[in-house]
């Protein structure tokens, strides 16, 4: 039901494109007034009587893709596309392959696209990033998500949270007539109640604001007076007349109502509502002086964007205002929600890269930086979409179909901290941009790796109450690893001082950290790669050095055994380095056992066998 706030333009431009013959005749007539499900039993009626062709495929595809039902709308579109398409056919037919979790299928449909219509910023995004799938998939939002029991078994979603009241809208009043797109009720707003318990209370109408047209979402003022609601331009009696299928057109609306006691009244259009255009979905800053919406008025990049205007003290509005590409696409943006902080805002795109159908974004508005989107579980490969967040009850919701219906989701973060790292040259303090640097798990796993930037600084962030390691590397400084400790707080700042790379070179030989390897094992270990690239980094800068490599074991084990352990310990530590680039010639190696321990002693702790177990780097030449 969501679509109906975020594709009732397509719905006009498609009914202005049909090209009725004798037999689609009923089918488009049903198509034109948004009646979906009773279209797709006309059009496939034609295609059992043998009367389908790429006209109808098209049509029942996107029949189905306005119903959201995903693989119905990607038989048929496989079926138009076995004719020449329109570019926004198999920009359609890729995502509700993605939504089906065929990625490599939608990619081939996305080339497509891309061909046809290579301005398009969805097209160059593609390009640009063809397989961003798998990463975006694996990319944690931070939050939990569930859903909740306030949601029926009829489409629910758009919940925003006023101090203990849930807004949200709904189809589940059954005594509303049904309306054609999908055969459920109309909308209207409905309110729940937390409880103390942090569950919500039976669902109520909220009476004063619903009409018997679609009603909802709403937005509210920081001091609870204000309200701000989508509806049906029929509630004013405005709308126009398509005599030819014999159809009244209306348009979703915004609307205004202030509060008086316990219940909302004097509902007032505003000024830029049109019936040229819908405006819908509205969200208001906590300061009260910005609306943000979406409507696919005059100056969309595409179908619908998302907009804002200025409340001015009086009471009057600004002039609408799109929030341009960054934001926007020339597919459909909807569902605003702007932060408290007046800056992040949180949106809907099916237009941008993404994991399936509609999901949820968030951009700082402050400056130029790009949308982000927000990953699972927040996002799925169906539609996850109005999502909002209430700071004080540290408690966000968003609405999905992934269970087969729009439902509403609880979203709690995960208590998380923003680990900053800033790269610098230890011995001038100057900043080190372009610096490798990855933050490492108490097991030595690297969870993520960045270059710092112009600042030298690389973000992260990190579980609470959990140990991590930041690993620090720059060509012609050596590599160290700076502890992160525990922590509850919000943020954790880590000075990554490196020293410049020559400090650890001697007459005689170059020092490292020690090369440790694992009880009975010969393999480089992800702490010993980190140390052999500051090996590497000097032969690079020295290409006249030769080095002679030695390799230990601890006295556990025969004297035979360890030698041979151990001359396999010298031949990986080799070949480590041979793979970054430097001449075999260059390097050799051998096991010495346990005829060099470094820590004599009978009874030996795990801390000694360690130290052990090691590699030394002689200069042959210089």
């Amino acid at each position: 039901m969501k679509n109906l706030y975020i594709a009732l333009s397509f719905g006009l431009i498609s009914s202005a494109l049909i090209a009725q013959n004798k037999d689609t005749k009923t089918a488009d007539k049903l198509f034109s007034r948004y009646e979906y499900v009773d279209a797709a039993k006309e059009y496939q009626k034609l295609v059992d009587n043998g009367k389908g062709d790429s006209y109808v495929y098209k049509q029942l595809a996107d029949t189905y893709y306005n119903m959201f039902n995903t693989t119905e709308a990607a038989t048929w579109y496989a079926k138009a596309t076995e004719t020449n398409q329109d570019a926004e056919t198999y920009f359609r037919y890729a995502q509700m392959l993605k939504a089906n979790g065929k990625y490599e299928e939608a990619n081939k449909q996305m080339s497509k696209f891309a061909a046809l219509a290579p301005n398009d910023l969805r097209a160059k995004a593609f390009k640009e990033n063809p397989n961003y799938v798998p990463k975006l998939a694996s990319k944690e939002s931070g939050y939990t998500a569930a859903s909740l029991p306030v949601s029926s078994d009829k489409s629910d979603f758009g919940a925003v949270l006023y101090n203990n009241d849930l807004y949200f809208t709904s189809a589940r009043n059954t005594a509303k007539k049904n309306y054609g797109w999908n055969e459920e009720p109309f909308l209207d707003v409905y309110k729940a109640t937390l409880g103390d318990g942090g569950n919500f209370s039976e669902a109520v109408p909220v009476t004063e604001l619903n009409s018997k047209y679609h009603d909802g979402p709403v937005t509210i003022s920081k001091d609870g007076n204000t309200m701000y609601f989508s509806s049906d331009s029929f509630r004013e009696s405005v709308f126009e007349k398509d005599k030819k299928n014999n159809l009244k057109l209306g348009k979703n609306n915004l609307y205004v109502a202030t509060k008086s006691g316990e219940t909302w009244g004097n509902i007032k259009p505003l000024p830029f509502n049109s019936k040229e255009y819908s405006t819908s979905n509205p969200s208001l800053s906590r300061d009260g002086k910005t609306l943000y919406f979406s409507s696919n008025m005059p100056g969309s990049l595409g179908g619908v964007d998302i907009w804002k205007v200025a409340v001015n003290g009086d009471g009057s509005y600004g002039t609408p205002e799109n929030l341009g590409s960054k934001v926007n696409t020339e597919g459909n943006e909807s569902f605003p929600f702007i932060a408290d902080d007046n800056k992040t805002l949180y949106f809907s795109s099916a237009g941008k890269q993404g994991l399936g159908g509609l999901d949820v974004y968030k951009i700082d508005l402050s400056n130029a930086s790009d949308a982000v989107n927000m990953g699972k579980p927040i996002n799925s490969e169906k539609d996850d979409f109005a999502f909002t967040f209430n700071k004080e009850k540290n408690r966000g919701f968003f609405s999905s179909n992934r269970n087969g219906n729009d439902d509403i989701f609880g979203a709690t973060p995960i208590c998380a901290v923003d680990v900053l790292t800033i790269v610098t040259n230890a011995k001038t303090g100057a900043i080190l941009a372009d610096a490798k640097v990855s933050i490492l798990d108490s097991k030595s796993n690297v969870i993520a790796t960045e270059m710092s930037n112009s600042k030298g600084e690389v973000a992260f962030k990190a579980e609470c109450d959990k140990d991590y390691t930041i690993q620090a590397s720059k060509d012609g400084f050596e590599g160290n690893s700076f502890p992160v400790a525990k922590s509850k707080g919000s943020e954790a700042k880590i000075d990554a001082k490196l020293q410049p790379i020559d400090v650890i070179v001697t007459p005689t030989e170059i020092i490292l950290n020690p090369i440790f390897f694992e009880y009975d094992k010969s393999n480089i270990t992800q702490q010993g790669a980190f140390e052999l690239d500051k090996l590497v980094q000097v032969m690079k800068n020295n290409p006249n050095m030769v080095i002679f490599a030695k390799s230990h074991t601890d006295n556990r084990g025969s004297d035979a055994y360890n030698m041979s352990l151990s001359d396999r310990r010298a031949k990986s530590t080799v070949q480590y380095v041979i793979s970054k680039g430097i001449e075999a010639a260059r390097i050799e190696g051998k096991g010495f056992g346990e005829s060099e321990l470094k820590v004599q002693c009978t009874e030996c702790t795990e801390e000694q066998h360690a130290q052990n177990r090691r590699s030394e780097f002689m200069i042959v030449k210089k």
